[in-house]
């Protein structure tokens, strides 16, 4: 009878075990580092659950971004012009601490990529 208890106490600590996302809202500076190419961008991130919203401003400009975290994996992207054409910037990364986010970013369609870390805004 005590072994069935167990069993069951453990299985149902197990089911409802779940990898919460990790928490990245707030301020942000991302530094980029793309084909040599370096930016910084001044990002706010709202986090619901899993889902990541928010804006980036930098000297080009603002976009809006969306995006996911997964575990301690956070990524986003955005839509933003350059020379009349719309490029689309993925960034991926992981989670290194509750203030620095490391990882990498690719520009579509010019198929170019960099890296990028991001610390949290004191």
């Amino acid at each position: 009878m005590t072994r069935l208890i167990f069993l069951t106490l453990a299985l149902v600590s197990t089911a409802t075990f779940q990898t919460q996302p990790a928490s990245v809202g707030g301020a942000w500076t991302v530094r980029a580092d793309i084909s040599g190419n370096q930016s910084e961008s001044n990002c706010t991130f709202t986090q619901k659950e899993g889902e990541l919203t928010g804006t980036c401003n930098s000297d080009r400009g603002s976009v809006m971004i969306t995006g996911k975290v997964d575990g301690k994996t956070v990524s986003w992207q955005f839509d933003t012009q350059y020379e009349g054409q719309t490029l689309t910037v993925y960034y991926s990364g992981t989670s290194q601490s509750a203030e620095k986010i490391t990882g990498t970013v690719n520009v579509q369609p010019m198929n170019v990529s960099g890296e990028f870390t991001a610390t949290k805004a004191k």
